[in-house]
């Protein structure tokens, strides 16, 4: 194996450089900001969690997480996601406190990538997880906050597109007798393949009524309107309720004032078996991929000990930055040039002007300044030309 060259990074890592850096930090604190004003409080946990703890419960596949042994032949991971570390902590060092918990966080993420995927394997994830409600007004307040944070974020046209698993499994087990049928209509789904999922559906030679019920599948994406019409589609049990999940969902929206920035997509599928009920995802305008994806996940925390419902969604920073563009972030800094024997002047002038004045200021000895760029400065003082 050849060694790499010193400029070069692991697969899927990347160097953020100091402008988009500044961009980045500064949509954070808008997200964070938002967040905070709907009382969810900040948490911190490891880059490293043990693999037979938080990298088991993990909605990650096994061969997209970063494994390392320790010191004691443990496992570790780095953290693919930040739902299970805070359903870990959840359970443990805020086990006594009441329920519900309201945590939010803005972490790094780690799930390593195809090469020829071409995607990052490091990628900054914003999100929250309200734990302990099973009341749908915990998943409305999710997506209303969901809507909230796109909207500080300055992203100026997006959908927050709500499906349900229990629909989509209720209708699956209602009108297709094998499982192994059931995964693969799922995952056409899940990749947006219509086209493959009403073929495999001609081709497993269903009765009439049923393979009518999953063409009409394909047409519930819209308003209020579409629940009526799933309910139609769906005999009892399983689908039902979700359909009734969803009347209750739609009311406690309406009474958020966000239904203008929300659609119902039941034909929504994810590959993270841990949704249990609602899920959604956010998409800005002109832009493929989802910029939040969240929904409830009540089986997690019994895997830590602590069992109760939950939901939350992350965003997803990179793909904000994209759908948000341009952002001005200029800060005024004033220059100040000096010659050697003008140093304890041009010190003392910088640090009142930092201290007394609030400014950036940068302090350069100026025959050391080998490529001038005045441009990013509003204020130069140059004092090499005092008394010249």
């Amino acid at each position: 194996m050849s060694r790499p060259l010193g400029f070069e990074k692991p697969l899927g890592m990347r160097d953020v450089l100091p402008d988009l850096l500044k961009k980045q930090r500064k949509l954070e604190d808008k997200v964070k900001q938002c967040m905070e004003q709907w009382g969810y409080a900040e948490i911190m946990t490891p880059t490293l969690e043990y693999y037979d703890t938080v990298g088991g419960a993990s909605a990650t596949i096994d061969n997209k997480l970063f494994k390392l042994l320790d010191r004691q032949g443990k496992t570790v991971v780095l953290r693919p996601d930040m739902t299970a570390p805070i359903a870990r902590v959840a359970s443990s060092l805020l086990k006594d406190e009441p329920l519900p918990l309201r945590l939010m966080y803005s972490a790094s993420v780690f799930r390593a990538q195809a090469k020829e995927a071409g995607r990052n394997a490091e990628f900054v994830q914003l999100g929250i997880e309200n734990i302990g409600s099973a009341s749908v007004d915990a998943d409305a307040e999710a997506i209303a906050l969901a809507v909230s944070v796109l909207k500080a974020a300055g992203v100026q046209t997006f959908k927050i597109a709500i499906g349900h698993v229990g629909f989509l499994e209720g209708l699956f087990e209602e009108t297709v007798p094998r499982k192994e049928d059931r995964d693969v209509l799922r995952e056409y789904l899940h990749c947006r393949n219509y086209v493959g999922f009403r073929q495999y559906v001609k081709e497993l030679r269903l009765p009439a009524e049923n393979e009518a019920r999953l063409r009409e599948l394909l047409k519930l994406r819209g308003g209020k309107e579409l629940i009526a019409r799933a309910e139609a589609i769906t005999v009892n049990g399983q689908a039902r309720r979700a359909v009734a999940n969803l009347y209750e969902l739609w009311e406690a929206l309406e009474a958020y004032q966000v239904t203008d920035s929300v659609i119902l997509d039941l034909n929504m599928s994810s590959n993270l078996d841990y949704y249990t009920g609602v899920l959604f995802e956010g998409y800005a305008a002109n832009q493929g991929f989802a910029l939040c994806t969240g929904g409830r996940y009540d089986g997690l925390m019994a895997q830590f000990g602590r069992p109760c419902p939950a939901t939350g969604f992350a965003v997803q920073m990179d793909r904000l930055l994209e759908a948000v563009g341009d952002m001005p972030v200029q800060v005024e800094k004033s220059l100040i040039l000096y010659r050697a024997s003008q140093r304890q002047e041009a010190l003392e002038l910088a640090s009142r002007m930092r201290m007394e004045e609030g400014k950036v200021v940068v302090a350069q000895r100026k025959d050391e300044w080998l490529a001038a760029d005045f441009s990013q400065y509003t204020d130069i003082i140059d004092l090499t030309k005092e008394g010249a």
